[in-house]
């Protein structure tokens, strides 16, 4: 059979098997054909209206394009891996139909410049989608936190029972990172959305080019404005998968309290049957899987920030065939991120609280101890001092096995004359959640007033 590469004339024989298989990129880069025919009909567009192209051939390349993306999207092309790319299977398919129009088509362009095109016009597609999946995520969130606004839970620090706040200000963390989580995809779009089309190969073209009229018709922001670097960086891929991997390092810290929470041991959740499976031998089991998951493919998510760092740190200017291996890492941490934010805002609707377990945890860890530390402060006594009268208190109690609003007022008194009737206001949990209403507190109303104000941030 003929050497089918578009670069087999240089050479005296044709390549082998072995490494045809091993440097095609087919496999998986198919996915870009629907943003490679776009980048296409663009770069025709600009170099008919360059006088490089004549009308007859851009209709022709537009007609032909179209029937291939038809072909496409019913799964009837053929994908071949001696066309080695997406770029060479859909110029040969599209020269199969209209002839040496479709040869004239990469004039002006190399698939150095054509790769870096497709990779930025689809990695702009998937953010948006994937800016979309948060907010979807954050609704969820903003559900269940609207519900328990002034649930109570213990607060932990080093995994020990801390001060009270409500469940649903707890959530609300979570949608505070998530918040962030978007607003890092939406800055890293910026950068993603520069034209490296007509850099060709590495040092521009000598043809007559117009390139900020191809990135007016593609919809970016500006052009690279230099040639080298558009061909040879991938650093917009790096920064969406950092971006993407502190999103599931988010995830993956959610999905750690979720399994904590749902344990028999502490008992504050279950979560719906759908997103858990059982043991092959433990009749009882019902196990948190889609948590665990996550919690797992977070370090896939971090894997791929690392082979893409790697892949880069080595590499002179300008474009080089390990850039072939930019595609995989960046593809599946696009797919697992957007599944795990979909299933995620799925799941959180199926999350069933347990208020008792909740606020019965908050009583066993002297929660409300801070509490009357500030009491005591407020009353006059120096910080220091009312935190050493509360920490006899606390070693009292924990003596007896009771909690320090279980202590009759005389006992209280015996560690600080300043305590009053109007202590047990603080030594609640309720009265603990209400004291702190200010602007990032967990008091009930604060937390409605946050829920309030992202729900107006996602309208």
């Amino acid at each position: 059979m003929q050497d089918q590469h578009a670069w087999s004339g240089r050479f005296s024989e044709p390549v082998s098997e072995l490494v045809k298989h091993y440097t095609a990129s087919i496999g998986f880069d198919y996915r870009l054909a629907e943003v490679d025919i776009e980048g296409s009909l663009a770069h025709a567009a600009m170099l008919n209206r360059s006088g490089v192209l004549s009308d007859a051939d851009l209709e022709s390349i537009r007609r032909g394009m179209a029937d291939i993306r038809d072909e496409i999207r019913a799964g009837k092309l053929e994908w071949s891996v001696d066309l080695e790319d997406v770029h060479m299977n859909i110029e040969r398919r599209l020269t199969d139909r209209i002839g040496d129009a479709g040869k004239r088509l990469h004039t002006g362009r190399s698939r150095n410049d054509q790769v870096a095109t497709d990779i930025r016009l689809w990695l702009r597609g998937e953010i948006d989608a994937t800016v979309h999946l948060f907010g979807e995520l954050q609704k969820s969130l903003l559900d269940l936190a609207e519900q328990h606004a002034d649930t109570v839970m213990p607060g932990f620090t080093h995994l020990q029972v801390a001060q009270p706040v409500t469940f649903g200000h707890h959530l609300l963390a979570y949608v505070e990172m998530l918040a962030r989580d978007a607003e890092r995809m939406q800055d890293c779009r910026k950068r993603v959305n520069r034209l490296p089309l007509g850099a060709a190969a590495l040092a521009g073209t000598t043809y007559p080019i117009d390139r900020h009229y191809t990135a007016q018709l593609l919809g970016f922001d500006d052009v690279c404005h230099n040639s080298l670097d558009a061909v040879s960086d991938r650093d917009f891929a790096i920064e969406f998968t950092a971006a993407a991997s502190l999103a599931m390092i988010h995830l993956s810290r959610l999905s750690e309290e979720l399994i904590l929470w749902m344990s028999p041991r502490v008992g504050f959740i279950d979560i719906a049957d759908r997103f858990c499976t059982g043991s092959s031998i433990m009749p009882q089991k019902k196990n948190p899987d889609v948590p665990e998951l996550v919690r797992g493919k977070s370090g896939r998510v971090v894997g791929h920030l690392i082979a893409l760092i790697t892949l880069m740190k080595a590499q002179p200017l300008a474009y080089n065939k390990d850039n072939q291996e930019d595609k995989e890492p960046l593809f599946d941490t696009v797919d697992t991120l957007q599944t795990t934010l979909r299933i995620y805002a799925d799941m959180m609707r199926g999350v069933t609280v347990k208020p008792e377990a909740m606020r019965a945890a908050v009583l066993q860890g002297y929660a409300t101890a801070t509490d009357l530390a500030d009491y005591l402060v407020k009353k006059g006594l120096p910080f220091r001092d009312s935190h050493e009268v509360v920490a006899l208190a606390v070693r009292h109690a924990e003596g007896l096995g009771v909690d320090l609003a279980d202590l009759p007022l005389a006992k209280l008194r015996e560690f600080s004359a300043l305590i009053e009737d109007d202590v047990f206001d603080v030594l609640t949990p309720e009265g603990s959640l209400a004291q702190r209403d200010h602007v990032g507190g967990t008091a009930p109303a604060q937390v409605k007033v946050q829920i309030a104000r992202h729900r107006g941030r996602l309208s």
